[in-house]
């Protein structure tokens, strides 16, 4: 699937290119095999390249598997940024669209974790896609192209023991609406996109021992386990990755694309309150009643 061109090259030029994220499993994942179907040439991005392998297998199923190029790109790593995309530009001649979806989860609460717990959140879920943006931009802005980010309703309702998370979500999605209206003026398409709970990799990603967790939480212990087992229960009815990537594709490809897209009909009535609700009360009496 690593593309290198020749005189032979079948590849159009006019090929419109997407980059997108933490590839290896998940949205990312999903989001690549279906760029790739809905014919776009495909950069599939992740720290470890030797991570590709369900990328590979489901690319293939697809029947897509040359339309998709697996590249390393560590969103944290400013060298690895730059050296993706600039290889991009050199093999495609162009680069039409962003999709920014790596991330990484953190469950716990201030008072237990560090600042260094805090700050590496933030660096790969908020600084990350500054990065990857940062890097793209100048080549989006070439083609009036597309930056998506993929954030989570957890950057529109801040959630008990996900305070780091949802503040780097949160910061996304501040970014990215300022961002939105000065891109527009040199024709690039900004839009974030809102999954709420997916069936993916990403949960297990986090890497919580549930019982060692209680164990260590103290006083926190009781609001803990009610936090978690209301998360369980809405994790039983979870979209899949591919449901959740679909609207990443309408971003892609849609005329005009909105500005803020949630994934499912859940995700849009969980937001709503928030956004409708101008004196917080009604969010932080909600998640009140997680933690009782």
């Amino acid at each position: 699937m690593t593309r290198t061109p020749d005189s032979t090259d079948s590849t159009d030029s006019t090929d419109k290119v997407v980059l997108i994220t933490g590839a290896s499993s998940g949205i990312g994942l999903a989001a690549a095999v279906a760029a790739a179907q809905a014919g776009w040439r495909t950069v599939a991005t992740m720290r470890d390249p030797g991570k590709a392998t369900a990328l590979r297998e489901a690319a293939e199923a697809a029947g897509v598997a040359d339309r998709v190029d697996v590249k390393r790109l560590d969103v944290v790593d400013t060298d690895t940024v730059t050296a993706c995309v600039n290889a991009v530009i050199a093999e495609y001649g162009r680069l039409d669209a962003v999709v920014n979806n790596a991330g990484a989860g953190r469950v716990g609460t201030l008072e237990q974790g560090s600042l260094g717990d805090v700050r590496a959140t933030m660096e790969v879920n908020f600084f990350g896609v500054v990065n990857v943006s940062h890097a793209a931009l100048p080549h989006l802005r070439a083609v009036g192209g597309r930056l998506i980010t993929v954030t989570s309703v957890g950057g529109v309702v801040g959630q008990p023991f996900n305070e780091a998370y949802c503040a780097a979500k949160f910061a996304v999605e501040g970014f990215m609406e300022s961002l939105a209206p000065v891109a527009a003026t040199v024709g690039v398409h900004v839009t974030v996109v809102e999954p709420g709970a997916v069936a993916s990799e990403f949960v297990n990603n986090i890497g919580v021992d549930v019982p060692e967790m209680l164990k260590a939480a103290g006083p926190y212990a009781p609001a803990l386990e009610a936090y978690i087992n209301r998360t369980m229960q809405t994790f039983t009815g979870a979209q899949t990755s591919a449901e959740a990537a679909a609207p990443v594709i309408e971003a892609l490809t849609a005329e005009r694309p909105a500005f803020r897209v949630q994934t499912s009909d859940w995700a849009r009535e969980f937001v709503s309150g928030k956004l409708a609700d101008l004196d917080g009360s009604a969010v932080v009496g909600m998640t009140r009643g997680w933690v009782a």
